[in-house]
């Protein structure tokens, strides 16, 4: 049997076999591009979501204390007894828990969102290569 320019099968077979084993460390080298690629990816997601949770749980923090000084003005007024100032603050106080409340809230759903904040998918993708390096699925 021979191919179109008259060569032998077994010989074309081996120069692909050449050809293959001579472009495999171009191939590695791109692989390793595309994962490092991805990893940076992955990364920069997940700290760009805890650096967001941390924002917000810092501008919870600030307005608890915020909280803590209109509570305290709100005793004050109520001691006094004079209702329509104490009563301001405590709708001020009550405004400032629903707003911490919801930033902590938020803070809260980006940190599960980005947590742990380990490279996942690139660790996923890089045993799925090793597997098909490898020739077998079951082994990894």
């Amino acid at each position: 049997m021979s191919n179109t320019a008259g060569k032998p099968e077994k010989e074309n077979a081996e120069r692909s076999l050449f050809a293959l084993l001579r472009d495999l460390p171009g191939i590695l080298m791109e692989l390793l591009r595309a994962e490092f690629e991805q990893f940076k990816r992955e990364m920069a997601r997940k700290l760009k979501n805890l650096g967001l949770g941390t924002l917000l749980l810092i501008i919870a923090l600030v307005l608890v204390t915020f909280l803590t000084f209109t509570l305290l003005l709100a005793a004050i007024y109520a001691l006094a007894l004079v209702v329509p100032t104490w009563a301001a603050a405590l709708i001020v106080s009550a405004a400032l828990i629903v707003i911490i409340v919801a930033l902590v809230g938020a803070a809260v759903a980006l940190f599960k969102k980005g947590s742990p904040p380990l490279p996942t998918e690139t660790f996923d993708s890089v045993v799925a290569d090793a597997r098909a390096f490898a020739g077998d699925d079951d082994e990894f």
